[in-house]
């Protein structure tokens, strides 16, 4: 049954983007964050098209996720480790964990210490053990292929940034891991410092746009469409949708649409956000509903019930419009949507 929503998809703007993360990455390997179903996207056909492309390394949250993958055979890490109601099936060799705690390694140890990643916390005080763990001793025994840590201010340009790296770069020489690995998506965009030996870019594949210097880099992957549930005229002094926020002050055309916040199409929307139908834009009226959302028309008058437009989801402006992150713009598109993959 096809939806009354869908979301447009564009393959060859993933991939491009990817391979635009990869060359930014220099000679260090680039990865993919694909947890939160490849942030809304789908993960299994992001990985598909990634994998297609040349990308070797793939992340995600939980075992849930990875499991959901299996049937691609990649190379697979779980970022959020791995708990002992895990243990049960993270050994079948479908993915790995990336330890987090000293617990975790203990647990992962005492399973047969298989492949496996490990986080060390360099400054964000959230998930990784502690950096004089990684040279204590903590970690002999283990096979692990790559060290990891995470920025919390990679998005700014703040003095923990260089810490950070600092913290992480003291690292070298002294655990037993094949690779290193710091940079989100948005340092990348601080240089080849930063690469160490693999990156692992979320959100700007999915063509979010995390630091200024990314902008013009990266191509707008997802585009929401919505069809047209009936058309109407408003007549000077007629409101629309609930609270009144919109007065006609003229005659009006209007088409309601099949989409709201149930979908991931955000209240901030609501007076500030649009549609478009070739080149023409057509703003939203009133709050946006669970369900429904109301556009102005007037400038196509052709449009009817049963007509399709596209929304304007270009993802930093769209967080501007909305006070929503890129994040979660992304990652909130909800189930309803049919996925549809161009390109």
């Amino acid at each position: 049954m096809n939806a009354p929503h869908r979301l447009r998809l564009d393959s060859a703007a993933l991939v491009a983007n990817w391979r635009a993360l990869a060359a930014l990455s220099g000679p260090a390997a680039c990865g993919a964050a694909i947890k939160a179903d490849g942030y809304g996207l789908g993960a299994v056909e992001v990985a598909r098209r990634l994998a297609q492309a040349g990308c070797r390394d793939f992340f995600v949250a939980t075992w849930a996720e990875a499991e959901a993958l299996a049937p691609l055979g990649l190379p697979v890490a779980v970022l959020h480790g791995v708990r002992e109601e895990d243990m049960a099936t993270a050994p079948q060799g479908f993915a790995w964990p990336v330890l987090n705690t000293e617990r975790q390694v203990a647990r992962w140890r005492a399973a047969g210490g298989g492949r496996c990643d490990v986080m060390v916390d360099t400054g964000m005080s959230r998930l990784g053990i502690a950096a004089a763990a990684v040279c204590d001793g903590t970690l002999d025994g283990l096979e692990i292929g790559t060290l990891m840590s995470h920025l919390a201010s990679a998005d700014e340009d703040s003095p923990l940034n260089g810490r950070q790296l600092a913290a992480f770069t003291s690292l070298k020489g002294h655990h037993p891991a094949k690779r290193m690995s710091l940079a989100n998506s948005a340092a990348i965009a601080f240089g080849r410092d930063y690469a160490f030996d693999l990156t692992r870019p979320g959100l700007a594949l999915y063509g979010g746009v995390p630091r200024e210097e990314l902008a013009g880099t990266l191509r707008q992957v997802v585009t929401p469409e919505a069809q047209i549930l009936q058309r109407r005229r408003l007549q000077p002094g007629d409101v629309i949708g609930y609270n009144a926020l919109f007065t006609a002050e003229r005659s009006t055309e209007v088409a309601i649409l099949n989409l709201g916040y149930a979908d991931g199409y955000w209240r901030g929307f609501s007076q500030r956000g649009a549609a478009h139908h070739g080149e023409a834009r057509l703003p939203v009226l009133g709050r946006v509903s669970m369900d429904l959302t109301a556009i102005a028309v007037d400038a196509v008058p052709d449009l009817a019930e049963g007509d399709w437009v596209a929304i304007d989801y270009a993802l930093p402006e769209a967080a501007a419009l909305s006070g929503m992150s890129q994040y979660e713009l992304l990652t909130g598109l909800g189930k309803r949507f049919d996925r549809m993959w161009v390109g």
